[in-house]
């Protein structure tokens, strides 16, 4: 393993401009220091890499289609947290009698709004925020109950669906265990998703309730009311919206506090109609949905809970000292279950926005302190798309720094990535040189772990150098509760996803169009399959899928076809490789990994996203991407081209001159030449949630990109 970092270290390294003489000098140096502080560690430490060798998972038989279980669940996969606690109300009972007064959901208070007028004339609001005020376990379990009180007095039965359309917040957490405690079916809805598939989604699952806030309601469910029929309730969690009486006779709005003072009035006595059981639905999560229409996924408490004592396990010290900072959707299974993990274990959840997570976020106002600032979170969850932005903002500061500056932070990089290569340490580079890029997330990270997409080798080294922590990469599905691997904390290998959870077990399958068997050397190969308990129950109302994604086995487990290709390294981790969905099969024959060549391309500072795309009816890649709008301005200014923004992006000239970057990137990739995109269309617009072209974890939805740039697609391949 030891070889398979010191690989890749050389080619993630930066380039320094030192005078050669003045760099051996400096290098000499460095040795001496490295040799003064490794005599020590080498006597009273293990390696980071020694831990990082040990074997992690092993196949159960040794057959070729064997599953693959982590060593501490050899004998049998975990699936509680603790004894007696298989629903999630009771997770949060035991939990609240153990923290009763300790801090558990943050909020900071708004200090004053202002609107902030741009050089372009558009208006940006900003925020002044003040300090986190907390409720305490207990505070947080008298409000559930009673706002769980109150839905029944409002006529919501046991086991029928409810929804909630939030945005990440205290109170989306707090209607959850309400739902938990009185086993009502959860239905989780995107708050970026468009009217369209919210439409299908609280049709579909009949509801009759609907939580949602304030601004949701005024600029999304307002349109579309008349469009559900069955809805009859609409709770606000931040007091209701001046318009409410526009709504269709027969839907009446309430607030949050309303339902929970309505709660609280009925008897103490008047106590849930039905407690949840362990395979009760607690939750039918919506995917985002990179194809089609979402897609809504039945998940039990048992579910759930089988796949947080898994992520639990990999997270070693969790505890009362811990604080998490929430601000991914809590409709997505990552930030739901990590949230869970959290709030068992005695850490407290600190809200936050990807608007106002740091100093320099889009909503704060200059001068005053974003939400890792305020809170120092220990723990944090991001998907790659966040990490990629974080490594190419602070990278364009180097750029900008003095030469003295630049070299130094180079040569500190450089050298801190060859300790980590030998799983070593480096404090004091920690301590004078990345301590200011480390403040960018309040200082105190303890672990970032990944989900959602793959990470790139160059971004996952970079947090871990700048950021001095581990990255916990991971990789599940909604379907099986998030939860698949996650890697160990001492494993800095880059490109792996770590070794199967203690909850569930992999296996792979073989593939034989694209070439994938499990009997592979040196590495077994195949489509990846999960089972466990954290395998879910199927699809709301779509037998057919159900059945085509899961299956159970002769023992009565449940399997989960994932639809990745992966590999298991020597030590029990996995690789995901390739996806069935992403490979394509060109006109001459080759087959195109359509995420193999993004994931190539997508890290050069002129590419803030890009989405190859190729067909069998013809024989070369081509590409849309949107390029970074201060990269390629500056590389329209060396080539003496001129114009707006748009005008750039639709010139001829700069859709060459990008391709010869993404051409000579490419080529350092090892790329080969059918996969290398042959032509390109600039797009002046991000893709983001709200446009519909990538979900919320901003993965590409190539249906609707190919829809929405066919006319590009068409002329790109010479049909006009």
């Amino acid at each position: 393993m030891n070889n398979h970092i010191s690989s890749k270290t050389s080619t993630m390294k930066l380039k320094q401009t030192i005078n050669p003489i003045l760099l051996y000098f400096i290098h000499f140096l460095i040795s001496l220091y490295t040799v003064l502080t490794y005599i020590p560690y080498y006597f009273l430490f293990e390696t980071r890499q020694e831990k990082a060798n040990k074997i992690k998972a092993k196949p159960v038989d040794s057959k070729p289609e064997s599953a693959y279980r982590s060593i501490n669940s050899l004998d049998g996969l975990a699936s509680v947290l603790y004894p007696a606690c298989d629903t999630l109300d009771k997770v949060f009972m035991y939990a609240k009698n153990k923290f009763k007064d300790k801090r558990l959901l943050g909020t900071r208070e708004i200090l004053n709004e202002e609107d902030e007028v741009q050089p372009n004339g558009k208006i940006f609001k900003k925020v002044i925020l003040g300090n986190y005020n907390w409720l305490s376990y207990e505070d947080v379990f008298v409000r559930a109950f009673n706002f769980g009180n109150g839905l029944q007095m409002l006529g919501q039965k046991p086991k029928t669906n409810i929804a909630i359309f939030c945005e990440t917040r205290a109170e989306w957490m707090i209607a959850a265990q309400a739902c938990f405690m009185y086993n009502f079916q959860l239905v989780t809805l995107y708050a970026t998703l468009g009217g369209p598939a919210i439409v299908h989604g609280l049709n579909e699952t009949e509801v009759t309730n609907i939580i949602t806030s304030k601004e949701l309601l005024q600029t999304k469910l307002k349109d579309i009311v008349s469009l559900v029929p069955r809805l009859r309730h609409i709770i606000t969690v931040d007091g209701k919206p001046p318009t409410w009486s526009e709504f269709p006779k027969g839907v009446i709005v309430h607030t949050m506090a309303a339902v929970q003072a309505l709660g609280a009035k009925a008897s103490r006595e008047n106590k849930p109609l039905s407690k949840p059981g362990p395979l009760d639905i607690a939750v039918i999560m919506y995917t985002s949905g990179s194809t089609g229409l979402p897609k809504g996924v039945m998940i039990s408490h048992s579910n759930i809970i089988a796949g947080i004592t898994g992520m639990a396990e990999r997270i070693p010290g969790l505890g009362e000292e811990d604080v998490y900072i929430g601000y991914l959707p809590l409709a997505h299974v990552l930030e739901l279950s990590a949230e869970l993990v959290c709030l068992s274990h005695g850490c407290r959840i600190g809200y936050s926005s990807p608007q106002t997570l740091a100093d320099q976020s889009s909503k704060i106002k200059k001068g005053s302190k974003g939400d890792t600032t305020m809170l120092k979170p220990t723990l944090m969850a991001a998907v790659p798309e966040i990490m990629d932005r974080i490594y190419k903002n602070v990278m364009n500061k180097v750029n900008e720094m003095s030469s003295f500056q630049r070299n130094l932070f180079i040569l500190a990089y450089n050298y801190k990535m060859e300790q980590i290569s030998k799983g070593r340490g480096t404090p004091l580079c920690d301590r004078f040189i990345f301590r200011k890029v480390r403040g960018l997330l309040g200082g105190s990270i303890r672990l970032l772990l990944c989900g959602g997409a793959p990470l790139s080798a160059t971004t996952q080294r970079f947090m871990n150098i700048c950021f001095c922590c581990p990255v916990g990469q991971g990789y599940g599905l909604t379907e099986s509760c998030g939860a698949g691997t996650i890697t160990e904390v001492w494993d800095y290998n880059t490109g792996r996803v770590g070794a199967p959870l203690v909850c569930c077990e992999i296996k792979l399958k073989n593939w034989e169009e694209g070439g994938y068997f499990n009997t592979d050397k040196p590495h077994p190969r195949g489509e990846v399959l999960i089972g466990g308990q954290n395998v879910t129950i199927g699809y709301y109302k779509n037998e057919a899928k159900t059945t085509a994604d899961f299956f159970e086995d002769e023992n009565g487990q449940r399997w989960l076809c994932t639809g990745d290709i992966g590999e298991f390294d020597p030590d029990g981790c996995l690789k995901i490789i390739d996806r069935k969905k992403d490979l394509v099969k060109l006109q001459a024959g080759e087959y195109v990994s359509l995420g193999k060549v993004e994931a190539a391309l997508k890290n050069l500072s002129l590419i803030d996203n890009i989405c190859a795309y190729a067909n069998s009816y013809h024989s070369y890649v081509i590409g849309f991407v949107v390029p970074n709008q201060k990269e390629l301005t500056e590389l329209a200014r060396k080539k003496g081209l001129h114009g707006t923004w748009e005008e750039l992006c639709n010139s001829c000239e700069m859709e060459n001159e990008v391709l010869k970057v993404l051409s000579e990137a490419a080529i350092s990739a090892s790329l080969e030449k059918f996969e290398i995109p042959v032509k390109i269309r600039l797009s002046p617009e991000p893709w983001t949630p709200e446009t519909g072209l990538v979900t919320d974890a901003f993965k590409l939805k190539r249906k609707e990109l190919k829809t929405h740039y066919q006319a590009d697609i068409e002329r790109m391949y010479g049909r006009k």
